[in-house]
């Protein structure tokens, strides 16, 4: 089957975060179960990403040439329409500028319009939870549910980076990932990381990636005085990241909005123990972690000092997050990805 995907999302691991991870996972894993994937992007990368997605979308022309054409999100929404066409959601737009402010979410929704049209043009919809259906069901106005197909992960790929890339931590470790918007919380890591100071010196959390966040959220660490405690790491390469998965201890994320959470499945691979929100989609990614009340600094850190203290409880919720990250696999999601959008 030739199939072509549609995207916009910036093709680099530092600036397309778990977006890019998922789709270029699934191309993967297609293309080894004997399909053709063709990729449609930007030509040229524009300083304002709205603007880029928009001329991209404006640039796209129906094609004849493929059996099935998947629309990542907003993208596609121009040309949608007949049986082969697919939206699939990475995430509800929409839902993620209701937890951000300013520029950021004016330029939101204008995407969020464009992926309400996307979803009602298609011929079918798919998305990454329960939480992301019932979402874009409410949000743009659907009559019925999009289909469920989760996020994937190429375990024997990310296996091997692991053990390529060894590393053990010299203090304990707490680990983020992700990128640094608003809605991903990582002020009330930080604030939880000041309650946690005293208490476990030898404490350290390390925070990979970056975003719109990043200068406010080091401020932040500066005034609660975590120079000691919090290390930045910015954006790193996938060999780097599986470096600090092997270094944690825990991994830690507080976010209130995810519409999966690709980083939940590393940290699984990897078996470390999560230490998370109760929110969104999470409880349905890692249902044995460690959730805690979300926007609370203090059950944050609760949730890390009782893993602290149990070394037996981070080894048995590592084995189990290592067991359950296997329905998640790459071969098996894709034919699930197959089955839903090609009925």
């Amino acid at each position: 089957m030739r199939i072509r995907f549609l995207t916009s999302t910036p093709l680099d691991i530092h600036r397309g975060s778990g977006t890019y991870v998922g789709m270029h996972v699934l191309a993967h894993a297609l293309e080894s179960q004997g399909h053709t994937v063709e990729f449609a992007t930007p030509r040229r990368k524009l300083p304002v990403y709205t603007l880029q997605r928009l001329l991209f979308n404006r640039s796209l022309q129906p094609s004849s040439a493929f059996d099935l054409t998947v629309g990542f999100d907003m993208d596609g929404y121009r040309i949608a329409g007949g049986a082969s066409h697919v939206a699939a959601l990475k995430g509800v737009i929409a839902d993620e500028a209701l937890f951000e402010s300013g520029i950021t979410r004016r330029t939101m929704a204008v995407q969020a319009h464009c992926e309400r049209l996307h979803v009602h043009r298609a011929a079918r919809v798919l998305a990454t939870s329960r939480y992301s259906a019932e979402r874009a069901r409410q949000l743009y106005g659907l009559a019925g549910l999009p289909a469920v197909v989760p996020e994937l992960i190429d375990l024997t790929e990310w296996r091997r980076l692991l053990e390529l890339h060894p590393a053990r931590p010299q203090r304990f470790t707490v680990l983020f990932a992700g990128r640094h918007y608003r809605r991903k919380r990582v002020n009330v890591l930080l604030g939880a990381s000041a309650l946690l100071r005293a208490r476990l010196p030898q404490l350290e959390v390390r925070i990979v990636g970056s975003g719109p966040c990043t200068r406010e959220l080091q401020n932040l660490a500066r005034e609660l005085h975590l120079a000691g405690t919090v290390t930045w790491l910015g954006d790193v390469s996938r060999g780097d990241l599986a470096a600090e998965y092997n270094r944690a201890d825990i991994f830690c994320l507080p976010s209130v909005q995810e519409g999966f959470g690709i980083v939940l499945l590393e940290a699984m691979a990897a078996g470390k123990p999560i230490v998370a929100a109760r929110a969104a989609a999470i409880p349905e990614v890692v249902p044995h972690g460690i959730l805690v009340e979300p926007d609370s600094a203090a059950a944050l850190a609760t949730g890390i000092e009782e893993l602290y203290e149990t070394t037996e409880r981070r080894a048995a919720l590592g084995r189990t997050g290592a067991l359950w990250v296997e329905q998640f696999d790459a071969p098996r999601v894709a034919r699930l990805f197959l089955q839903a959008a090609w009925q």
